[in-house]
Parts: C-alpha cells; sequence; structure tokens
C-alpha cells in the first residue's frame, strides 16, 4: 500500500479492522469477509508528526509499524547516484533510439553533489530530459537546472533559450515520425510477406503461369520474385 499516509482519518479505522480482526465487508454488502493477508506500506511522511497532529491514528501506526524498513534519501546515499544515473541514461537512450556512450565526469561530480529533494524521481526525470537534450555520444545535461551553492553550473545564455527549445521541438517531432514511418513500412512488408506466403500455399508453390500465384495476386512475375528474395521466401517449400 502506498503513500499510506495519505489515507483519510474517516477511512482509518476500516483499515484498522482489516489488519486487526481480519475481516471487511465490501461495499454495499452485508456479507463479511474473513481475510489473511500480510500487509507492506510506504510513506514517505513523518507519521509520528501526523499523530500528534490528530492527523493519524496511533493505534494503526503501531499495527503497520511492526517491522519498519528506512530507505534513506539519496542525498544520505550519494555513492548510489552514479549507478543510477548511468541505469536511466541506458534505459532512456534504448527508448529513443540514441547511443549514449560517456557521461563526463565532471557531470556525474555535479550530479551527485546535488540534494535531489525530490529523490529517485527527480532524479529519474532530470536524466530523461538530459538525454532528450544530447545529440551526440556524450550526455549533454543542463547542469545550470541545479540551484545549489556549491556546485560549478554555469549559467546558459538567456538569448538561445527559445532557440534550444525550437531546437529540440523539431528533433522530437523528425524522431516521431521517423519512428511512424518506420513502423507503417514494417507493417506494410509483413502484410506483403504473409499475402505472398499464403498465395504459394494455395498454388502449391508455383509463382508463374495460368492459375499461379503471381496471376492471383495481380502483379508480375518478376514482380513476386523479387518479393520472395526480400523476404527470403524459398517457394520450394510450398510444392
Amino acid at each position: 500500500m502506498d503513500e499510506v499516509g495519505d489515507i483519510p482519518i474517516e477511512i482509518q479505522p476500516k483499515l484498522l479492522r482489516a489488519l486487526q480482526e481480519r475481516e471487511f465487508e465490501r461495499l454495499g454488502s452485508t456479507q463479511t469477509r474473513k481475510v489473511s493477508v500480510r500487509l507492506v506500506a510506504a510513506t514517505n511522511r513523518a507519521l509520528e508528526k501526523m499523530i500528534a497532529a490528530r492527523e493519524f491514528r496511533s493505534d494503526l501506526y503501531y499495527r503497520l509499524n511492526v517491522f519498519p524498513i528506512r530507505i534513506p534519501p539519496l542525498r544520505e546515499r550519494r555513492e548510489d547516484i552514479p549507478v543510477l544515473v548511468r541505469h536511466f541514461v541506458h534505459r532512456f537512450a534504448r527508448q529513443m533510439q540514441k547511443q549514449i556512450e560517456t557521461i563526463p565526469a565532471a557531470t556525474m561530480k555535479a550530479l551527485t553533489n546535488w540534494e535531489w529533494p525530490g529523490n529517485i524521481r527527480e532524479l529519474e526525470n532530470f536524466v530523461e530530459r538530459a538525454v532528450i537534450l544530447t545529440r551526440g555520444k556524450t550526455l549533454e545535461v543542463p547542469i545550470a537546472e541545479l540551484r545549489k551553492s556549491g556546485v560549478d553550473a554555469p549559467v546558459p545564455n538567456q538569448n538561445g533559450t527559445h532557440d534550444e527549445i525550437s531546437r529540440i521541438v523539431r528533433e522530437t517531432i523528425s524522431e516521431i515520425s521517423k519512428g511512424n514511418t518506420r513502423s507503417a513500412a514494417k507493417e506494410h512488408d509483413e502484410k506483403e510477406r504473409q499475402e505472398s506466403m499464403r498465395v504459394l500455399r494455395e498454388t502449391k508453390g508455383s509463382v508463374g503461369g495460368a492459375g499461379g500465384a503471381a496471376e492471383r495476386m495481380a502483379v508480375n512475375r518478376t514482380t513476386l520474385i523479387s518479393r520472395m528474395k526480400k523476404f527470403g521466401i524459398d517457394p520450394r517449400l510450398f510444392a
């Protein structure tokens, strides 16, 4: 159960009953159902402070807090940041069909020094934006966005901001168009291949002549032969 700290105070007793009594009624039903569950709950909120503010029930807290596991924020485990950066770069580069082979040492140092108040989600989104901006094989990171004292972050030329955004939009649209074109071409080729094989099966591998595959498909014999070579189809396999 994610974000358990966001459960409204009026709903919390229902969850407590299901955990403590191991029973509940479905919405709109009067039949009590027994349950046997093991609950794993997560939150990024300080439940102890919420209890003091009467925003979270203490009895529910103690039911959930049987075996607490605290995951420290990224600022407390900076050694994990380079590993996560490389993972996200590889994943997004593969999705965007880019070849990014290098992450500059200065870039990695700046990313490691940043506090990342949004933790892994913030890091993931930032790396995705960097991959979108990258044009070559070296990761291009908008370091200036990392507003933190002590990080050597060059300030970009504000006059070029609109040009940079326009470039990103053009390149993104171009990549999407290429992807759609490639997808349509693959789909068309697959239809042609399936149709050729179907007709060859019906004609028992006969390509030309009366009643042959070429005549049935209303194409020239040479056209069908070229198509079979393209798709690696051997008509003898259908004889």
